[in-house]
């Protein structure tokens, strides 16, 4: 939306209040009363449009603002950090805005006036079962505030959240919205993320490691499943260079754990690269080593005799 059709509505508003306060008393059939309610909608409405304008030239001047800072790129941790702070930044003073326009609305009518005055008078129990309904959502929008200056999220982050992996898609005052990786969005407090650990996986940079767990034979070759590894890594686009490592991390009764290494500039990309070295590895274990594959082996402590031949089995034999 242009910066002209933004300010249109507020503008008919303002017009419109302007002509409601100081016109509507040309009209000779009008009666008083509705003349002077007509009047005070007008008052109404101006505030309204003038509240509606400021909020309008906050949210122009933060887009200008943010369009020196792409999210899009790769290596966007000081831009998603900018658009952390001026989106809540926006949010608050929107928020304040809104409040300080309903305070002005609601002091034109005299009504309301004497009736806030009378409720002033007795501040003290009402101003403690304000406060005591009205804890939760204060504590919400503090932590959103506290979001806002210490950062612990950020816009786009990748975090991991009640088990649930995804990215940072809205973060306001009272709530965070985190896009799970299927499409669905889960819908967390704001304070959720000062009260209980999780995971960021773009904390400090985007890059990260990502991990496959074989289980194989004790027979398996290493070097050649490590020279498998650097030929897929080589071939494959989402390897960033960086790190190839193949280890042996367990030796159990019947199989060895061995665990590959790799490095993804991003998590998505990460994510694609695992899957695709898990599948590859196990590919190329059944191609070329099928014998190294995982295996029971049961030894026969007494031999039974065989029924043709009548010759016993061989002592502790291995039967696969």
């Amino acid at each position: 939306m242009s910066m002209t059709k933004r300010f249109l509505l507020p503008l008919f508003i303002f017009v419109l209040a302007m002509f409601l306060q100081y016109g509507s008393g040309t009209f000779w059939f009008l009666q008083e009363p509705l003349i002077s309610a007509l009047a005070k909608t007008g008052e109404v409405m101006t505030v309204l449009s003038i509240a509606w304008t400021i909020a309008v030239v906050i949210r122009i001047g933060k887009n200008q603002l943010l369009k020196r800072y792409d999210i899009d790129r790769s290596d966007n941790l000081k831009d998603r950090k900018v658009h952390t702070q001026y989106n809540i930044l926006e949010k608050i003073l929107v928020f304040i805005i809104i409040v300080i326009a309903a305070a002005v609305a609601l002091m034109l009518f005299d009504g309301v006036r004497n009736i806030g005055i009378s409720l002033f008078a007795s501040a003290g129990v009402a101003g403690l079962i304000i406060g005591l309904s009205a804890q939760k959502v204060l504590g919400s929008i503090l932590a959103g505030l506290q979001i806002a200056i210490t950062q612990p999220i950020r816009f786009d982050d990748v975090v991991i959240v009640e088990n649930e992996w995804g990215w940072i898609e809205e973060i306001n005052l009272t709530y965070v919205v985190v896009r799970i990786w299927d499409k669905r969005r889960l819908i967390i407090p704001s304070s959720y993320f000062l009260d209980k650990p999780f995971q960021n996986w773009t904390r400090t940079s985007a890059d990260i490691l990502g991990t496959v767990f074989i289980y194989t034979d004790y027979n398996v070759p290493f070097e050649a499943l490590r020279k498998e590894l650097t030929r897929l890594l080589e071939e494959s686009p989402h390897w960033d260079k960086k790190v190839n490592v193949l280890q042996v991390t367990d030796a159990r009764e019947n199989t060895l754990e061995i665990r590959a290494l790799m490095s993804a500039a991003t998590s998505p990309a990460a994510w694609d690269l695992r899957v695709y070295v898990r599948e590859k590895l196990v590919e190329f274990i059944q191609r070329e080593y099928p014998e190294s594959l995982p295996r029971t082996r049961i030894a026969l402590q007494n031999p039974l005799p065989d029924k043709q031949g009548g010759k016993p089995v061989d002592k502790g034999k291995p039967i696969v």
